[in-house]
């Protein structure tokens, strides 16, 4: 069993004009003359908090954490314009280069997988190590499944909350349902929708369900840029060239040493993502938790997130 390193508080945080509107937050922790490695949050939209610092041994790793654009301490809050993935893959740059890195790690679950990868692809030489957690590669089939039809089948109680908020004549295509209500002119629907989609998430992605977790999005901001971000770039296909681009293009990464982490009973990215990744990626090691749903914070997951980020420091040898 590993646990989680110690609480630990950022050494240096700071802000970055990375637009006219976008102000990024970062924070670095640990070691400041360690390796450097990257956390990328999910969502998009969820934001850092401080057990994220946790997954990475405090004396050998500098490790860096930011909200992307529109989340948490990043502003302005849950702001759609210039707010894509490739918005993002050049942040990321912006932010090593402020820093003055050669080269990191890069670690990202969920949406943060999907982003570790576009990046990567884009900047092969800036990344040692890749260690990647909850597989989404935001294809069609994946959204319709979450979204639409599929995980309903296995939570049918939470489903219920999900699609409540949507008239039954809209239903056919729920993505869409909910951006006109995240996108609407009146506060009260855009909090309403908020609320329900970050809820649907929150209610599925532990194998066990915790109150705790679905009651944390009754906090309006974080409600808001989670659901109306992370809709914002579902519905435009996360502002890829095609639904397989990072597919396609991974003979671009398979040299870079890389550990990918993926619970067999994760709702929210089923593990077939993951799988696809695994058969165009053999070189990478590929590990599948037992008993674990999505949550980088359940116990198998979290073992071996902590395994992975360990084992991988022999690539700074």
């Amino acid at each position: 069993m590993q646990e989680l390193y110690p609480n630990i508080e950022p050494y240096s945080t700071g802000f970055i004009d990375v637009s006219e509107l976008h102000t990024m937050y970062y924070e670095e922790c640990g070691n400041k003359n360690g390796k450097p490695i990257l956390f990328l949050h999910g969502g998009p939209g969820g934001g850092i908090i401080p057990a994220y610092r946790r997954f990475f041994d405090p004396e050998f790793y500098r490790i860096i954490l930011f909200d992307q654009r529109g989340s948490g301490k990043s502003t302005p809050n849950a702001e759609l314009t210039d707010n894509t993935t490739w918005h993002l893959v050049s942040d990321i740059e912006v932010l090593r280069e402020h820093l003055k890195i050669d080269e990191w790690t890069v670690f990202g679950g969920s949406w943060g997988s999907t982003l570790s990868l576009t990046y990567a692809v884009s900047h092969p030489t800036k990344v040692k190590a890749l260690i990647l957690r909850g597989i989404f590669l935001c294809r069609p089939h994946e959204i319709n499944w979450f979204y639409q039809e599929g995980a309903s089948f296995i939570y049918p109680d939470y489903w219920e909350d999900y699609i409540s908020i949507i008239p039954v004549a809209e239903r056919n295509d729920m993505v869409a349902a909910y951006y006109n209500r995240l996108t609407s002119e009146n506060p009260v629907t855009r909090l309403e929708a908020a609320k329900a989609w970050s809820k649907w998430e929150a209610a599925t992605s532990k194998i066990h369900y915790s109150e705790e977790n679905v009651q944390e999005f009754d906090n309006p901001e974080l409600a808001l840029a989670f659901a109306r971000i992370e809709c914002h770039y579902f519905i435009n296909k996360i502002f890829l060239d095609s639904p397989e681009f990072i597919l396609d293009n991974i003979r671009e990464i398979r040299h870079i040493p890389t550990i990918i982490i993926q619970g067999r009973y994760d709702m929210v990215c089923p593990m077939t993502t993951a799988w696809d990744l695994h058969l165009a990626f053999p070189e990478a090691k590929f590990i599948v938790v037992p008993d674990a749903g999505h949550s980088a914070l359940e116990t198998g997951i979290c073992n071996e997130l902590i395994s992975a980020s360990n084992v991988l420091k022999k690539v700074w040898n």
